[in-house]
């Protein structure tokens, strides 16, 4: 997973300089793109006077040329006024005007046919040049978005790694939790059912033999052992689920964990509340008694203390919980290693993390252990 996240931030920061690049490299093909506009913009309208001067030209010289024919006619036809060299000088000026005429023609012809073809090139330069900006403006809001949004998205990458961590996490503890559900079925009722059945078998020899008496005395330890049966059941029945946390609440629920406790652990426990005490959403008394069953459970397992105090304190949007034990006490800055140790403090804490709250530990070696929760309680109106 961590590979996989420094792939991701790797192509989006590859993704974010190849854009850069292309934008540079658009805004170069836009500024010459505008250059060649102009210059071609400059052209057609140099072109396009030209033009008008040629056809005004043309004209002119299509009129001039007519006159000259009309007068090389006349002069050709009348002898008598004109003389020889009058008429080749209006013969070479016709002749000279009809040249100048297949000129200008031969030039106006050109400067439309260019004219055409600088305006084209205008119509495709500008739309480059529109397009060009187009995608100019895009990359540019791409960028920023791509740039304003990394830190955002390196946020994701690490909160899905963390969700991932947390999760693997979840899983180790469901599977933790079904080994000593297991164990307990196993070495309790399991154990107990089992007798049951052997005690059967002799009860039913007994009445064969009608040793009634005998029947008798079995049945009533038979009894006895049933009720243990159903005691045992009822514990495991009661660490799934205490189905007195949604009948009568946390604090019920607690000092009834926090004696079976004391009894089983052979740990003198105290159980305080302060403040006014109120009902709690289900999940999040459920999950406050998680977390006291979590913190009881390491300091029987790890700390061996004498005394453990539980103290309870509600104030108007929080729950303060404090556990303090007597007991062997660790290195607070070890807890970081994450050590099979620690295993169970790190998971309260990523608990905690989950309920918007914070947990403080206070412990030194041979100095007991002290931890402090505080739970926000408005995260209720959340949905849960």
């Amino acid at each position: 997973m961590d590979y996989q996240a420094d792939a991701i931030d790797r192509v989006i920061k590859n993704a974010i300089q190849v854009m850069e690049d292309s934008k540079y490299q658009m805004f170069e093909i836009l500024e010459a793109s505008r250059q060649e506009l102009a210059s071609l913009n400059h052209e057609l309208q140099r072109t396009l006077k030209e033009t008008t001067e040629t056809l005004e030209k043309v004209d002119q010289l299509e009129l001039n040329y007519r006159r000259s024919r009309i007068r090389l006619t006349a002069v050709s036809r009348d002898f008598v006024r004109y003389k020889e060299e009058d008429i080749k000088q209006a013969y070479e000026k016709a002749t000279q005007l009809q040249l100048d005429l297949m000129i200008y023609r031969e030039k106006e012809m050109y400067l439309k046919a260019r004219r055409d073809e600088l305006q084209k090139r205008v119509r495709n330069v500008e739309n480059s040049v529109e397009r060009a900006e187009s995608i100019g403006s895009q990359m540019g809001v791409v960028l920023e978005y791509l740039s304003g949004e990394l830190g955002q998205v390196s946020r994701i990458i690490e909160s899905a790694k963390n969700r991932q961590v947390i999760g693997l996490k979840i899983i180790l503890a469901q599977e933790e939790e079904r080994k000593r559900i297991s164990r307990e079925i196993h070495d309790g009722p399991a154990q107990l059912l089992a007798n049951l059945v052997l005690r059967t078998e002799i009860v039913e020899r007994m009445l064969a033999k009608q040793e009634f008496k005998m029947v008798q005395d079995e049945i009533v330890d038979l009894k006895g052992q049933v009720r243990s049966s159903l005691e045992e059941m009822r514990k495991v029945i009661f660490n799934l689920r205490p189905m007195a946390l949604d009948d009568l609440g946390l604090i019920p629920t607690l000092r009834k964990y926090v004696h079976d406790y004391e009894e089983k652990a052979k740990i003198r426990t105290i159980f305080e509340t302060r403040g006014k005490e109120h009902r709690l959403s289900s999940a999040m008394e459920a999950a406050i008694y998680r977390l006291v069953q979590e913190a009881l459970s390491n300091a029987a397992k790890h700390a061996y203390p004498t005394y453990v105090l539980v103290e309870i304190t509600y104030q108007a949007q929080l729950v303060k919980i404090v556990v303090h034990d007597n007991g062997l006490g660790f290195n607070v800055n070890l807890l970081e290693q994450k050590s099979k140790d620690h295993f169970g403090l790190i998971g309260m804490r990523e608990r905690v993390e989950l309920l918007e709250g914070r947990m403080e530990i206070e412990s030194a070696e041979n100095q007991g252990t002290k931890i402090v929760i505080h739970i926000p309680t408005n995260v209720e109106k959340r949905k849960e």
